[in-house]
């Protein structure tokens, strides 16, 4: 499982984004389960990801099983209920 975040490094709320995810990958113990990926929408490899998964909006958060995408959040931080739903089947 991956967890990609789609933002930029001035953005309080894409930074904000990271540092969920971190905290929480880390206090389940899913760390070293579930990859955590932030990619810069303001430099080339960020901006060509992000346009090929559309997604541009600030934060982009989308959670991939197997290549497949199976949740996405645009333009907030998702409550740590609806993705540790996700995350649990990891457990």
């Amino acid at each position: 499982m991956k967890v990609k975040i789609f933002g930029k490094k001035e953005c309080n709320l894409c930074k904000a984004s990271l540092r969920k995810f971190q905290f929480f990958l880390d206090k389940w113990e899913l760390a070293e389960r579930i990859q955590l990926a932030f990619y810069d929408l303001d430099t080339v490899d960020g901006l060509t990801e992000g346009s090929l998964l559309d997604a541009l909006e600030v934060p982009t958060i989308i959670v991939e099983e197997d290549g497949v995408e199976i949740a996405r959040w645009e333009k907030r931080i998702p409550r740590s209920d609806e993705f540790g739903k996700i995350f649990t089947s990891q457990s």
